[in-house]
């Protein structure tokens, strides 16, 4: 989330190769991210098929564990939400993601891999001005006792409570403006986590099967974390929870201008919020530039359940 104010798109200045495995298949992945022109906006690729997809929620075709985008017919590519997160966090509209095979490489199970990527070649500014999604009045999803909000805002803000019946979780919120600089800080090196228990289940129904201490925070069945180094936030779980929901977002096509608001969420929420908010044409406007920041609009959340309430707490500026 770059300036806001008359900001012109990016791309790449170089192409970057980053090679590593896939969280679900084990299996070797190469990733070369590609410079793109204006308006590209952010596209895959499978190098060892004709496939060409859309990095955007209309080429969504599964949100269990991970985002998966494609077609059910000609391939996939999955667990793009780190690598999203870090290209629309980072300020990045423009780039040809080409991958040979049918995940991103997990890396650490984190962004920071990606963003040093992009470190390594830096940004270049294009002449077109970047496009952002204003959201204009406040849309809602509810899914069991998962909530998610976007609100109208002069800016892009994440608000994401978790709510885990776990000793080693329980109840974590993380609630900050989203700018490049945050993201890199506050939310890149947040890693992927699971429970040891859960770890057999998956790798029978074939999922997980690169998965470890090198890429995962795992949990054991005492609530003690198995990782030797522990944590690398004192709220890392929360904070991952966050970095989904920024990639998952970024499927927008374009920055958000909004403050997104989830309590108990994950991949299939955000994907939901963005259905929901692209179903109304009234929802949202495209916008070239924007106005000095406002008052957002407050939305009334005494319709929610008490525990809902507690978590999310009432809509602020």
């Amino acid at each position: 989330m770059a300036n806001l104010h008359n900001a012109k798109q990016t791309t790449l200045r170089d192409r970057v190769v980053v090679s590593g495995i896939g969280v679900h298949s084990g299996k070797p992945v190469e990733m070369i991210l590609h410079p793109a022109d204006a308006n590209t906006g952010i596209l895959f690729s499978r190098s060892d098929r004709a496939l060409e997809v859309k990095g955007d929620y209309t080429s969504v075709i599964d949100t269990r564990l991970c985002t998966i985008i494609g077609d059910p017919q000609k391939g996939m590519i999955a667990t793009i939400e780190h690598l999203m997160a870090a290209l629309v966090g980072y300020g990045v509209d423009n780039v040809l993601v080409e991958v040979d095979a049918d995940e991103v490489p997990v890396m650490d199970g984190s962004s920071r891999a990606y963003i040093d990527a992009i470190d390594q070649v830096g940004l270049k500014e294009l002449s077109a001005p970047r496009r952002y999604i204003r959201v204009l009045k406040p849309v809602r999803v509810q899914n069991g006792d998962s909530v998610g909000e976007l609100l109208p805002y002069e800016g892009t803000r994440f608000d994401v409570t978790i709510d885990f019946d776990s000793k080693a979780i329980g109840v974590q919120s993380f609630d900050q403006e989203m700018t490049p600089d945050v993201f890199k800080r506050e939310i890149s090196l947040a890693r992927t986590f699971g429970f040891m228990a859960d770890v057999e289940r998956l790798w029978a129904a074939g999922y997980a099967l690169g998965s470890s201490l090198e890429n995962s925070v795992v949990i054991d069945d005492e609530q003690k974390i198995v990782n030797p180094d522990g944590l690398r936030y004192r709220d890392e779980f929360v904070r991952h929870k966050t970095l989904d929901a920024v990639g998952d977002l970024a499927l927008a096509g374009a920055q958000l201008l909004a403050h997104y608001r989830s309590y108990k969420g994950g991949h299939k929420l955000n994907f939901n919020m963005l259905e929901a908010l692209f179903a109304d044409d009234s929802n949202w406007e495209w916008v070239e530039s924007v106005p000095a920041k406002r008052n957002s609009a407050r939305v009334s959340v005494s319709q929610e359940p008490p525990a809902i309430q507690a978590a999310m707490g009432p809509e602020t500026n």
